[in-house]
């Protein structure tokens, strides 16, 4: 067994991303409208009624925007913590089922989520941690200004971790952004640069982690050629599996935790 991750697009204008294993399938956010997610499971050959859940990180609307409308037309379950829910408007008892942070949640005997609380600005946020019941664990991190000691240490067990690396310094310090909203991107509730993302992979590699997604990058502030050339250079030999970039539009590969090598997406 193992569990398969794809991600339907990453960026600033929308975030969804497909985990499953053994016939158990669940959406970490839905930032896209239903139409357009909908679309983009079709060229995965997957039906969206087989959304067995949909999990929104924090109410931000890139992660968040049709995630209650799908949910309900596909009848999958939307899980949040509370304060997203209440941010969007959502009853927990009508509309969602709320977890606590390091609440583990179980979607089926295949499939359950640990969500980790990270810092984001304006934004009660969480990493999501997948594992499967033979013990492989997938991470999908994203929206955060640094990393906690928690994070790191449940990401040293993951055999896949899609992590964000939203910006290069130097572009977005020497870009147009006002000197309020550089400040804002780079602190502690902003996002990770392509630096601290090196750092954080440098810490936690080892030889379980056989795949890694860089995500969420900025299309002003960042280029995928410098994402993946930083990451490389911090984390050298001791990573013998394979980078791979997740872009705005997609999906484009799909990834298998204990498998370096991903698979390229072919229209269903």
């Amino acid at each position: 067994m193992s569990i398969q991750i794809t991600h339907l697009g990453s960026g600033s204008r929308g975030n969804a991303t497909l985990l499953s294993s053994n016939g158990t399938n669940v959406l970490v956010d839905c930032g896209f409208s239903t139409r357009q997610t909908e679309k983009r499971l079709g060229i995965l050959g997957v039906e969206p009624t087989s959304i067995d859940a949909v999990f929104v990180t924090h109410h931000h609307k890139d992660h968040s925007g049709s995630a209650l409308r799908s949910s309900k037309s596909w009848g999958s379950s939307l899980h949040c913590n509370l304060e997203t829910a209440i941010r969007m408007g959502w009853s927990p008892t009508d509309d969602c089922k709320t977890f606590g942070n390091l609440d583990m949640v179980e979607v089926s005997s295949s499939l359950s989520m640990l969500a980790i609380p990270v810092p984001h600005d304006d934004a009660d946020n969480v990493a999501i941690i997948a594992s499967d019941r033979g013990g492989d664990r997938a991470a999908i991190v994203t929206d955060l200004g640094e990393a906690t000691h928690d994070l790191i240490s449940h990401l040293r067990g993951c055999g896949h971790i899609s992590i964000e690396a939203n910006y290069d310094h130097s572009k977005l310090f020497n870009g147009p952004y006002p000197d309020s909203l550089k400040r804002r991107i780079s602190g502690r509730g902003g996002h990770l640069s392509n630096k601290q993302t090196s750092q954080i992979l440098r810490e936690i590699c080892n030889e379980n982690l056989s795949s890694l997604v860089l995500c969420h990058l900025s299309e002003k502030n960042n280029a995928p050629h410098i994402a993946e050339s930083e990451v490389l250079m911090a984390i050298g030999e001791g990573f013998t599996g394979e980078i791979s970039i997740s872009k705005q539009s997609g999906p484009e590969f799909i990834h298998w935790t204990g498998q370096s090598e991903p698979g390229k997406v072919v229209a269903a």
